[in-house]
Parts: C-alpha cells; structure tokens; sequence
C-alpha cells in the first residue's frame, strides 16, 4: 500500500504532497488550489511554494511519487506465474485497499499530461514484454502484434478506469483481493485462449 505512514509522522513536505494525492484523486487536478492543499495539510500555503516551487512541482512530485511507488510493486512480479496472476497480486496490494490511489491514478490516465503518457508507457512496455514471453511458451505470435499490448492494458486497466459505473453492477467490492484473483485468472484464460487458439478449453487458467 502506497501511503503506510502516519500523516502525524510525516515531514511538511511530505504532508503537502500526501494531502494533494488525496485532493487530486477526488477533484483532480485543475480544480484544486494549493490554498485547499495546505489547509488540508495543516500547514501555511507559502509552504507549497517554499517546498514545491508551484502547483506544477507540487502536482510533478506527487506524480513521481505514485510512479515509483507503483515501479516498486512491479518489480515483484513473478513471470513464472503469468502476467495477469501477477498483476492481480500487484493490483490488491497498490489498489485493493487504497481507493484514493485509484481516483488519483483515474485522473492521470484520463488527462493529457507528461504524467499520464510516462506511466501508460512503462504499463505498456511491460505489457510488450509479458507477450513476447507467452509468443515463445507457446510457440506463435498472436493475432496482431501491435494491438495486443493495448488489448492486454484495457483488461487491467479498464476495471479501475471505470469503477464507478461497474460496481453498481457488482455484488462484491471490485477491488476486494478474491475478486482481484478472479478477475485476473478470468482475464489470463481469455487472453491465452484467444491469442494462442491451440490451448484446449480449461489450460489457461
């Protein structure tokens, strides 16, 4: 989980850019001020200035925050197990109990900035790499080299973008880790059966 520390045990600095993570998650970006930011932290509104420059280094360092956080997670994949098992592990502990890491990640991939286009981008590198992987398991490319990558994102990536709208339809938190295991064991056995046709019915789990 991303934010493990008390905010009583934080830095000022810290302090802003944990209270601007949870302000950017629910209003985004644009609508919220550093003056709302600083009172959130407790703290004077010079102090974003002092410790940040600006809004725009406030926002870039939360930015970087999140994407280290996250490259750490990923590092703990296990390719023996499958990208989407893996994932699905990686998932409940990033997002499974952090809903405000999950809007603020909503708002960056939905907005067009540098933020947005570098974390989709190391999304999509690793995704690249898990399916070269799976071409030399099994013996064969899939259907279309350049979109599979694309195709593999929007199944991982699509529950947390679209959250709100699919919950109401769910009897089970979205994000709860049993459902975050069955939906990714759901998404591997679709990806392996439909990209390598020669699995029989039952092999991609």
């Amino acid at each position: 989980m991303v934010r493990a520390v008390a905010k009583s045990d934080l830095t000022g600095r810290a302090r802003l850019r944990e209270a601007a993570l949870e302000l950017f998650a629910e209003h985004g970006f644009e609508a919220t001020s550093t003056r709302a930011v600083a009172a959130s932290a407790g703290l004077s509104p010079a102090l974003v200035t002092r410790h940040f420059g600006s809004k725009q280094g406030l926002r870039e360092a939360v930015d970087e925050y999140v994407l280290e956080r996250i490259a750490e997670q990923l590092k703990g994949l296990d390719p023996g197990k499958g990208v989407m098992a893996s994932l699905g592990e990686v998932s409940a502990q990033v997002f499974g109990a952090d809903p405000v890491l999950r809007g603020y990640l909503r708002h960056v991939l939905l907005e067009d900035s540098e933020a947005s286009a570098d974390l989709f981008g190391r999304l999509l590198s690793g995704a690249r790499t898990e399916l070269r992987r799976l071409a030399e398991v099994y013996g064969e490319q899939g259907p279309d080299e350049e979109w599979a990558p694309f195709q593999m994102l929007c199944l991982i990536l699509g529950p947390l973008l679209l959250e709100r709208v699919m919950q109401s339809n769910l009897a089970e938190p979205m994000f709860a880790p049993d459902v975050l295991a069955r939906r990714s064991a759901a998404n591997q056995r679709l990806l392996l059966r439909g990209y390598y046709g020669q699995l029989e019915a039952g092999d991609g789990g």
